[in-house]
C-alpha cells in the first residue's frame, strides 16, 4: 500500500514540473513575441531612459525609486552641482533623482555609479537635472548657466575623500593607511586636498549666473527645508506625494555610515593649513551671503600662496 502511495506521490511530482515548465516556457515566448512589449523596449533604449526591465540587474536595481527616472523635456539650463570630493554630492544627486525623477549627470563616467543608479553619467548639458562636477577654473565656470555649490566642513570632506579613495564610494580607510610610509602619505594627501578644497569654493564663488550655496551640514540637520529651497532654485515643482516618497527613501546606497577613529588623524601641521584655508573661505562665503563683491575680496586674500611647503594642488 505505502509503495502504490509512494509512486503516486512521485508521478503527481512529475506532472507539475511538466506544467510548470510548460507555463514558464510559454510565457517567455508571449513576452518575447508580443509586439507591444517589444515596441516598448525599443523606445526605451533608442531615448536612453532607465527601462523597469533594465533595472532588474545591478545593484541599482534594489533602490526602491519613487518614480520613473527621464530626460528633461525640454531640457532645462545646463546647471552644475559642484563640490569638493566627499561633500555629499552623489547622495545629493540620488534625493534630486528620487524628488524630481530626472536623471542626474556628471562630466564624468564612473561605472560603477552608471551600474547602480545614476546610468546618466557622462552627460553634461541641460537634459538632466544636474550635473556633477569636481573642477574648478573658467571654462568649467562657462559650461553652466547655474550652479549649485556644496560646501562641507575641510576636516570632514577631506577624510570623506580618504575613505573613498581607500574602501570606495561607501567604504573607511583602514587605520593603517594613516600611518602608511611613516604618515607621509596621508600627510600629502591632506596638504593637496586642503589646497583642493578652498580653491575649487574660491573659484565657483566668483560664478557669474546664479548661484546658490548648500551647507552639508544643513543638509544633515534640516534636510526637507534645505531640499525644497534647492528645488526652488531649479525652478522645479514636485509633488508632495514625490517629495514625502523622497524623504522615507533618503539614504539610499552612497550615504557612508560613520565610523569613526580612536585616534585624530591630523597633526597640528596639518590642522594649520586646515584652518587657514576655512578662515579664507569662510570670508569669502560671508562676503557672497552678504551680496557683497566676492571678485574684490578674493583680490585682496593672498590664498595662492598660503602653503609654506609649496604643495601641488591636485584637482
Amino acid at each position: 500500500m505505502m509503495r502504490r502511495s509512494l509512486r503516486w506521490m512521485v508521478c503527481a511530482a512529475g506532472w507539475v514540473a511538466v506544467i510548470y515548465t510548460f507555463f514558464i516556457g510559454f510565457v517567455t515566448l508571449v513576452s518575447l513575441t508580443d509586439p507591444s512589449l517589444m515596441k516598448q523596449a525599443s523606445n526605451d533604449q533608442a531615448r536612453g531612459t532607465w527601462s523597469w526591465a533594465s533595472r532588474r540587474v545591478g545593484r541599482g536595481a534594489r533602490l526602491p525609486w519613487c518614480q520613473q527616472l527621464k530626460w528633461r523635456v525640454p531640457p532645462g539650463p545646463p546647471t552644475a552641482l559642484v563640490s569638493f570630493p566627499g561633500s555629499g554630492n552623489t547622495w545629493l544627486r540620488y534625493l534630486l533623482q528620487q524628488a524630481t525623477g530626472y536623471y542626474s549627470g556628471s562630466v564624468y563616467k564612473d561605472y560603477a555609479l552608471m551600474k547602480n543608479g545614476f546610468p546618466a553619467e557622462s552627460v553634461s548639458n541641460g537634459s538632466v537635472v544636474v550635473v556633477k562636477t569636481h573642477e574648478w577654473g573658467p571654462e568649467m565656470r562657462k559650461a553652466f548657466k547655474r550652479a549649485v555649490l556644496v560646501l562641507r566642513d575641510p576636516y570632514l570632506a577631506i577624510q570623506a575623500e580618504f575613505n573613498r579613495q581607500s574602501g570606495g564610494h561607501i567604504g573607511h580607510a583602514q587605520p593603517d593607511k594613516y600611518t602608511r610610509d611613516k604618515g607621509r602619505y596621508w600627510e600629502k594627501f591632506v596638504m593637496n586636498k586642503a589646497l583642493a578644497w578652498m580653491n575649487t569654493t574660491l573659484d565657483w564663488l566668483k560664478f557669474e549666473g546664479p548661484l546658490h550655496l548648500v551647507f552639508y551640514e544643513d543638509l544633515i540637520d534640516n534636510l526637507p527645508e534645505e531640499m525644497r529651497r534647492i528645488l526652488e532654485f531649479l525652478d522645479l515643482e514636485v509633488s508632495e506625494s514625490n517629495f514625502d516618497c523622497m524623504m522615507r527613501h533618503q539614504d539610499g546606497i552612497y550615504k557612508r555610515r560613520k565610523r569613526p577613529l580612536n585616534f585624530d588623524p591630523f597633526t597640528p601641521k596639518l590642522r594649520s593649513l586646515v584652518d587657514r584655508c576655512k578662515r579664507l573661505v569662510d570670508r569669502a562665503v560671508r562676503e557672497v551671503l552678504a551680496g557683497g563683491d566676492v571678485k574684490l575680496v578674493l583680490r585682496n586674500m593672498n590664498y595662492l600662496n598660503i602653503s609654506d611647503d609649496n604643495v601641488s594642488v591636485s584637482r
